[in-house]
């Protein structure tokens, strides 16, 4: 069960965005997810007439590893851990793991 998912909203913790927050757009692998607004670089564009697209320079969001994010948690206002909880009818939940409160999906 991934900790971070789609959707999630995260903190970077290490880098050159410490402190930026964004919501998970997508996990490109195991250990990687892109954030939106997070680890932005320029991109070098060559005209594809084929495409109809524009030569030039462009920012593209790049992934970032899944350790140097943390959960946001709302009620905090701070980063938080994850942790997994196994319900009574055996279903797996996220929770925090300052407060055990279930995280919403």
């Amino acid at each position: 069960m991934n900790k971070i998912r789609k959707g999630d909203e995260v903190i970077v913790l290490t880098g050159r965005d410490k402190g930026k927050r964004g919501t998970v757009s997508q996990r490109v692998d195991d250990s990687h997810l892109v954030v939106e607004g997070v680890n932005v670089v320029k991109k070098h564009v060559k005209p594809n007439p084929m495409k109809g697209t524009t030569g030039g320079v462009v920012d593209k969001t790049m992934p970032i590893h899944q350790s140097n994010v943390a959960i946001f948690n709302a009620a905090s206002g701070k980063a938080d851990r994850v942790g997994i909880k196994l319900l009574a009818d055996g279903k797996k939940v996220r929770v925090y793991k300052s407060t055990g409160e279930e995280i919403k999906a």
